[in-house]
């Protein structure tokens, strides 16, 4: 593509070698390109134009900046915000695959990336082809490519829209962070429908303030990026956001009147079974193979999106029987023993209150929980999240999660803080896997071992390093070691 079809995607003058070809976009001055358009993009800890002349070397051609760098010789074209021309020059790149498919965007503090499963798996019911973009990495049918963010910077994330655009997909569904919208990786994308599942308290580390944090998600639903929403009623920000978005919208929830609402909840270890009402009027038994009242709200708002997109409500019922688990959301390990182990990525007070509470709905024995706080992370919620184990758990093991660049007994003096304000007993091992032994070889018949903090992910990153550790390959080794000792 030439350096001047980019440069009016972004609005950038050029003043020479307009017709330089450009055959690839990148952030990282470290990446070996061909004629790449190095973008110099200004953070918290660091500054792209530092890294502009190691860029040249590997290989752009051209660069984006904020200000001239003095002493390069390639053409550079100047912008306001260097983020916002990425993104919208990463769409230009890659052909504006997102306008070849209808993007739903879920936002919210919990609940997105069941929510995109459960989402994924109606529109596949209905005999579409969806692509899925998050947590967990993405998909495009059954092929996973995993990815480090939530949503991905602008350049892999058009690039993988791109490739399902390719492949046939009829619809793509995406997590989208607050992190996503702040730093702008979404600018000048369009969502055909976009859901607000709930607000608790994460990543204040960045936002500072909860205020900040909902602004920063509420600014997700103007007009300009919307065609409809889907909106969780029972959320006390929610009315926020109805009154000021102007496009079509669908609520949902439990206890406010809601567009579409569950009643006659049943709740077991093996899933939850409810009556979906929809506009007050008709009525649909669901038989969700997940369990927990956040899944109920889950499978309403993955409902509230699909009904947005005209499908029919017998059907979008029907779809939500057949959906399988997720990954590390309230996975029920198979581990052949008198105890239940459960996963789940549990990692805000609100996350981790949900998990207990449900849990101890149908703990016929004592209900054990493991969990860490991530590193370099929101300190304000460690001794919160003690405080909520000491108070719904029997017994909590406090563990290292990722910490990061932290001393990890920094972060649990944290949390015992919060722990130590209840009459919860609780132990400290730092050391996640003796952790887990630990809880594996306290657990009796009828407990239930809730493993919080990590759900999907298949590493544990300490002063800097991925080290592997898949907790259902740590839990199936210690199984046999212990199986073998006895």
């Amino acid at each position: 593509m030439k350096l001047r079809q980019l440069a009016e995607s972004i609005g950038a003058n050029i003043s020479s070698c307009p017709d330089t070809e450009i055959r690839e976009l990148f952030m990282d001055s470290r990446q070996s390109v061909q004629d790449g358009l190095f973008f110099c993009i200004s953070g918290s800890t660091f500054d792209g134009h530092r890294f502009a002349r190691q860029a040249v070397e590997k290989g752009a051609c051209a660069l984006v900046v904020e200000h001239p760098v003095e002493g390069i010789s390639v053409p550079q074209l100047v912008v306001q915000n260097s983020r916002v021309a990425m993104a919208l020059a990463a769409a230009e790149f890659y052909g504006h695959a997102d306008r070849e498919m209808k993007i739903i965007g879920l936002t919210g503090t919990k609940g997105k990336t069941t929510t995109s499963y459960l989402v994924k798996g109606i529109l596949e019911a209905f005999g579409f082809k969806c692509g899925l973009i998050g947590t967990i990495g993405s998909r495009i049918g059954e092929k996973l490519i995993k990815s480090g963010l939530t949503t991905p910077d602008p350049i892999d994330l058009h690039k993988t829209l791109r490739m399902m655009a390719d492949e046939g997909a009829d619809y793509v569904v995406m997590e989208v962070s607050a992190h996503a919208i702040a730093l702008h990786r979404l600018e000048g994308m369009r969502f055909s429908t976009g859901c607000f599942t709930n607000l608790s308290q994460d990543h204040l580390d960045f936002f500072g303030t909860m205020d900040n944090y909902f602004e920063c998600k509420k600014s997700f639903f103007r007009s300009a990026w919307l065609d409809n929403a889907a909106i969780n009623a029972d959320d006390e920000r929610s009315k926020s956001i109805l009154s000021d978005i102007d496009v079509p919208r669908m609520t949902f929830g439990i206890a406010q009147d809601a567009d579409v609402s569950a009643h006659d909840i049943e709740i077991s270890e093996n899933g939850v079974r409810f009556t979906m009402r929809v506009l007050q009027m008709d009525e649909y038994p669901v038989s969700l193979k997940l369990t927990g009242m956040f899944n109920v709200y889950n499978a309403l708002a993955a409902a509230a999106v699909c009904l947005n997109q005209g499908l029919d409500p017998a059907q979008v019922a029907a779809a939500l029987q057949t959906i399988k688990g997720v990954p590390g959301r309230a996975e029920l390990l198979d581990t052949h023993t008198p105890y239940k182990v459960i996963l789940d990525y549990s990692h805000s007070p609100d996350a981790l209150d949900n998990i207990l509470n449900t849990v101890r709905t149908f703990a016929r024995g004592r209900v054990i929980v493991l969990f860490g706080c991530g590193g370099d992370r929101d300190h304000k919620k460690r001794p919160i999240m003690g405080e909520i184990a000491g108070r719904l758990a029997d017994y909590s093991i406090l563990t290292s999660d990722n910490p990061r660049t932290e001393d990890p007994f920094d972060i649990l003096r944290a949390v015992e803080s919060g722990i130590r304000k209840t009459k919860g007993k609780y132990t400290v091992i730092e050391n996640r896997r003796e952790a887990i032994r630990h809880a594996l070889e306290t657990a009796r018949e009828g407990d239930i071992v809730v493993l919080a903090g990590k759900g999907h992910e298949t590493y544990q990153e300490i002063n800097g390093i991925r080290h592997p550790f898949d907790e259902k390959v740590v839990v199936q080794q210690l199984l046999d070691e212990i199986n073998h000792q006895a």
